[in-house]
């Protein structure tokens, strides 16, 4: 590839224009990164395409070539899936910013892949409709991305992740052919499910161009509660007896006593109690369409979870408190990696397997000296675990040892039932714990559609799939 730089290069000028390719070293640098960690990789070239047709030309000059190409955005991901390793060609989607259209008779929507989940999210409830799927970087994460990651975030417990809503794609191949992948209806049951194979699919089996989803009305009355408990375990059990209460709460989030300091300490938004015999938060919502059906449910989750051991039950008043508080919880992340180099573990377990979960993490921690912050998604099982640095020598941080570690919660996470990842993909960082998922026939299906998609292996290589060879 490196004695034909010359002629790609030359070729992608040729057919996109000069203005649209760059080699400038603080335009390589700023797409060599995302938010995992501390790692980094120049790509070779950045190449920011303005239609669908610019990718397909792209694409068609990196299959000739054989030259690899990471597609990006915001690079807001955990797992390094927009890290170009493989250097080649860095796709910027970020031109593809467009709401085409909020089609209100039949609540759907058709966006470009670089418009932001917020911006669009607000763009539906201006017009009473509503798009839930809400990560934690909703104000920085591409609807793009979203879908390359299948995202979920706090209302995925009531109304589901990404894959929920999107009903077709505008998908362009490795070969630079343009297809849709299903259709614009709610119901589809023709062929495969392409529109669900590239959901998820971390850039490696093409280029996503254009998204159509689901919309539904937007809530109109919603409450949200603050439940502090002496103990993370006992705040975790609660979670199982909320959902046989009857109630399903839009937002349900757990947040242990340390993430908590640590986003107080970083955002200003708002002050929770914090005394010594609290150990940890649920933050619940409920939201719905009647406002006194609402309140109901809300005072029955308050009930359930005060007879589950809360100290009390905080009722945010207005709507400045809403927000505050869920801008805390937002975030939680950035404030805990602000403080410590660390790396984030993105495990999902059943609900009731939490606090089982929860208990191995720390034993893991005492027995390999590492200190975890744990928060996330309680509602849907999903715990965010946060291993810090402290004091751990570099030769255990960045060798085996760590990694026999994280093995070993990801083996007790598959043992409850759970998986490695809920939302924020495999990418780079995760790939060589997939054996623990799948077994080798499983992994060579995957492994066998991406060759049929993409024979040169050009799409974002290097990511999802262990390095080393199955049996």
């Amino acid at each position: 590839m490196i004695e034909d730089k010359a002629n790609w290069l030359q070729a992608l000028k040729a057919e996109l224009g000069e203005e649209k390719i760059s080699t400038d070293k603080s335009r390589l640098y700023n797409f060599s990164h995302d938010e995992t960690e501390d790692i980094s990789k120049l790509p070779e070239v950045v190449v920011r395409p303005t239609d669908t047709l610019d990718v397909s030309r792209v694409l068609q000059i990196a299959t000739k070539y054989g030259v690899s190409v990471t597609p990006s955005a915001a690079r807001t991901g955990l797992s390094g899936g927009a890290i170009p390793i493989s250097r080649g060609i860095s796709l910027s989607m970020e031109s593809f910013s467009k709401i085409i259209e909020i089609d209100e008779s039949n609540s759907q929507a058709t966006v470009e892949p670089g418009v932001i989940n917020q911006v669009f999210h607000d763009a539906c409830k201006a017009k009473g409709l509503f798009y839930p799927p809400d990560p934690s970087s909703w104000g920085s994460s591409t609807m793009g991305g979203n879908v390359a990651y299948n995202a979920g975030g706090p209302k995925a417990v009531k109304y589901g992740v990404t894959s929920a809503y999107v009903l077709n794609l505008e998908v362009v191949l490795p070969s630079g052919e343009i297809i849709w992948t299903g259709a614009n209806t709610l119901k589809n049951s023709t062929g495969y499910n392409l529109t669900q194979l590239y959901v998820g699919s971390e850039g490696t089996l093409g280029v996503i161009t254009k998204i159509v989803v689901r919309l539904l009305p937007y809530p109109s009355s919603s409450f949200t509660l603050l439940a502090p408990f002496s103990s993370a375990e006992s705040a975790c059990s609660a979670v199982e007896k909320i959902f046989r209460s009857g109630v399903i709460p839009s937002g349900l989030e757990f947040m242990e006593r340390e993430a908590i300091d640590q986003a107080m300490k970083y955002s200003d938004a708002v002050n929770l109690p914090t005394g010594k015999e609290i150990e940890a938060h649920l933050l619940m919502e409920v939201d719905g369409y009647d406002e006194d059906s609402v309140m109901r449910e809300a005072e029955k989750l308050a009930s359930v979870v005060e007879s589950s051991g809360a100290i009390q039950v905080l009722f945010a008043e207005t709507k400045k408190e809403r927000d505050a508080l869920w801008k805390l919880r937002r975030s939680v992340g950035q404030a805990v990696k602000s403080g410590s180099i660390y790396k984030e573990e993105d495990t999902v377990v059943p609900r009731s397997k939490l606090p089982e979960l929860l208990l191995f993490v720390k034993q893991i921690g005492e027995e390999f000296g590492f200190n975890s912050v744990c928060y996330g998604h309680a509602g849907d099982g999903n715990l965010h675990v946060n291993i810090l640095k402290g004091d751990m020598p570099d030769e255990k941080w960045n060798g085996n040892y760590l990694k026999l570690g994280i093995r070993k919660i990801f083996e007790a996470v598959k043992s409850m039932g759970g998986t490695i990842s809920g939302e924020h993909g495999i990418g780079l960082v995760q790939k060589s714990y997939m054996d623990i998922a799948f077994n080798d026939a499983a992994l060579n299906i995957q492994r066998n559609i991406k060759a049929v998609i993409d024979p040169k292996g050009i799409m974002n290589p290097g990511k999802i799939f262990p390095d080393r060879a199955l049996k």
